[in-house]
């Protein structure tokens, strides 16, 4: 990539980022969320495995890849996947994908086949939660489909309290629309990794909230299983 055009591409992902955000977003979740019951905090680092990843080249590679193999992902990676989902990328406490209001109405969950992480964008660090079953759970929750099986299983959630208090019933279509950019980023990362990922939209909402141990008060968005593609 030509240095003229790497500053182009910076431009376009930097306007991405700040596109409908005010420089205040909100420090905390508000409090109508409840505390997610988990065992411990680890630190997973920054994205640091992304290098020098070319977005041209991870765009052209993206593509839904369902035959994905349970081998482990590195917290390197995940720390990468999640960052470009949901990080902060500014010292205003802005993070990579747009949201009305800067409101952050979404929440990410990483099931493994021993612990569910929940991240925790402002310290780059997962709450774990330590659950053999989670992931039969999640796996149920979609019918057992065949990328249900990849190592990683990223749900995507929204707390609707959130960002309805400003934007009444249409701030739920600005959190379905914040749920596709974040989608899109941790999809382009994954192929920057070389790892194979693809979306689900269908799933057992109920399932899938009691696998994740959710509230009332966060819903189920979207399902992202994510894994080293098999041969």
């Amino acid at each position: 990539m030509t240095a003229r055009l790497r500053l182009a591409v910076g431009a376009v992902l930097l306007a991405l980022t700040t596109a409908g955000c005010s420089s205040t977003p909100e420090a905390a979740p508000p409090a109508e969320l409840p505390a997610w019951q988990h065992d411990s905090v680890r630190f997973l680092g920054t994205a640091d495995a992304l290098g020098e990843a070319e977005l041209l080249d991870a765009m052209s590679r993206r593509g839904s890849v369902r035959d994905l193999s349970p081998d482990p992902l590195t917290d390197p990676e995940i720390a990468a996947l999640l960052w470009s989902a949901q990080g902060v990328s500014t010292p205003t406490g802005a993070r990579t994908v747009p949201s009305a209001g800067a409101l952050y109405p979404l929440e990410m969950y990483v099931v493994t086949p021993d612990e569910v992480l929940r991240y925790v964008p402002s310290t780059s660090s997962v709450e774990v939660r330590y659950d053999t079953r989670a992931k039969e759970a999640v796996a149920d929750a979609v019918s057992d489909t065949p990328a249900s099986r990849a190592y990683a299983l990223v749900v995507i959630t929204g707390v609707p309290a959130r960002i309805t208090g400003k934007y009444a019933d249409r701030g739920i279509r600005y959190m379905w629309m914040e749920a596709g950019h974040a989608a899109q980023n941790l999809l382009l990362t994954a192929a920057a990794l070389g790892l194979g990922a693809v979306t689900i939209g269908a799933f057992d909402d109920a399932g899938m909230a009691d696998a994740l141990g959710l509230s009332d008060a966060e819903q189920p968005l979207y399902l992202i299983p994510v894994g080293r593609p098999l041969p």
